[in-house]
């Protein structure tokens, strides 16, 4: 009985991954810009300095999402899945833009550089040098490591069409309202909270991929774990601090200190004991963020199966 259902899900989500990773993200109509830009038009009608008007407007657009994924569940899963979860990655596109920035700063190209920053981060890219540039990168593919792959496929191994839709669109009402600036930082209460709770798990799994993809860049295990439990809890973040806190102890780097963003400055705690990131980084973070997405995508295969295994045996036990 579970064998169908199981083959459908481990399935749709092998393909999406593949997909994303010969594709990468559309050049064009990219259904999350076409969501991102739904929510800024129904944001005219719903805004209001309160946590209330917030609450509303994410759950109206979650709300539609988890329909729009309920009913494309019920079609093909196979290929209702991959297309979900195809929609929701951005992992290939990230490593592209990784390797773009390693080149640009390899050449000495600031200007450059800060004109690619934006596409990482929300940081001022004016305010960067070649070493802000690059510890912003580094942090920057962690953190969307697991943001943009890792999440993505947890939530397509476990809640099928529905789930990853509905964290595809959490992550991007996060990116769009969730920070504190002072037209979002009631309003977008209720955007980052969420997104914080979909992210608590995945954000972990990346940890543990992350220690176990160490040597991949010539690092050592131990070290991303004694990293990770040692500062990841000082990160105003409750899981951008555990990618990017591991990402440092497997590439023997320190990250952290001032950020500067458009609406204010944030001095970040230290993460990992090592050297000041070096323009070679970038590159070996762009190998080891490879290497985790590969190995969350075994883990989300095995996860639809073993789900769909347990659900079978309970429903054969009812008979």
């Amino acid at each position: 009985m579970f064998a169908p259902r199981s083959r459908a899900g481990a399935a749709g989500i092998a393909v999406g991954f593949l997909a994303d990773l010969l594709l990468g993200d559309p050049r064009r109509g990219h259904p999350v810009a076409g969501f991102g830009a739904g929510a800024a038009r129904l944001e005219k009608l719903t805004y209001a300095d309160n946590r209330g008007s917030g609450a509303l407007h994410t759950g109206v657009l979650l709300g539609g999402l988890a329909g729009l994924g309920w009913a494309v569940g019920r079609g093909d899963r196979v290929w209702g899945t991959a297309a979900a979860t195809y929609v929701a990655l951005g992992g290939t596109s990230l490593n592209r833009v990784g390797n773009r920035m390693a080149a640009l700063l390899a050449a000495d190209d600031v200007a450059g550089a800060r004109a690619l920053l934006p596409s990482l981060c929300g940081r001022d890219p004016a305010a960067l040098d070649v070493s802000g540039l690059t510890r912003a990168t580094v942090e920057s593919l962690a953190e969307n490591t697991s943001d943009a792959q890792v999440a993505p496929l947890f939530w397509a191994a476990v809640a099928g069409v529905p789930g990853v839709l509905v964290y595809r669109g959490a992550n991007t009402l996060d990116a769009m309202i969730g920070h504190r600036s002072p037209r979002y930082r009631y309003f977008g209460w209720a955007a980052a909270r969420f997104d914080d709770v979909l992210n608590y798990l995945p954000a972990r799994l990346t940890g543990v991929l992350t220690v176990l993809c160490a040597p991949v860049v010539g690092g050592s295990p131990a070290a991303a774990l004694r990293a990770w439990r040692r500062d990841a809890s000082r990160h105003p973040s409750p899981n951008a601090g555990v990618a990017e806190a591991s990402f440092a102890g497997a590439l023997g780097v320190r990250l952290g200190g001032p950020t500067q963003y458009a609406h204010q400055l944030e001095i970040r705690p230290t993460l990992g004991d090592g050297r000041i990131p070096e323009v070679a980084d970038v590159a070996r973070a762009v190998r080891l963020s490879r290497a985790v997405q590969a190995a969350s995508a075994a883990v989300a295969v095995l996860l639809a199966v073993s789900g769909a295994f347990r659900s079978g045996r309970r429903s054969s036990l009812r008979w």
